[in-house]
């Protein structure tokens, strides 16, 4: 097993398992929910169970983890949340910043589990 960090939150909604997860108020608290977007920031990656609203949920801060896929990449691909915290290809627009919460460690399409790693950060693209 490859060593990562793992923190438990409280969940301010329900959470999915392999979800990409953000602070929900971060100026009045560290209760997260699940990253909605590309522009979230992310804060990791929820375990295999998840959470229910008010419960516990492990949230994987480091390391190789597996998370569900919305859409297809490539390994080495950024990832991004999509509107339900599962990973999506990052590509930011011209004149756009978007949070990337990974990268992908292994090629595959909607629904499929991979391992990615987690490397947060900022991808921008110069506008045109």
């Amino acid at each position: 097993m490859i060593p990562h960090f793992t923190r438990a939150y409280r969940a301010a909604a329900i959470i999915a398992g392999m979800r990409f997860v953000t602070f929900a108020a971060p100026a009045l608290s560290q209760d997260i929910e699940v990253a909605s977007g590309e522009t979230d920031p992310i804060l990791g990656v929820s375990d295999r169970m998840g959470a229910p609203e008010g419960g516990m949920c492990d949230v994987h801060r480091s390391g190789l983890v597996s998370i569900e896929l919305a859409g297809p990449v490539s390994a080495g691909d950024p990832l991004t949340a999509a509107v339900d915290g599962r990973a999506v290809l990052a590509e930011a627009a011209p004149g756009e910043t978007i949070r990337v919460g990974g990268f992908a460690d292994q090629p595959g399409v909607a629904g499929d589990i991979i391992d990615a790693w987690l490397a947060p950060a900022l991808l921008h693209e110069p506008a045109a």
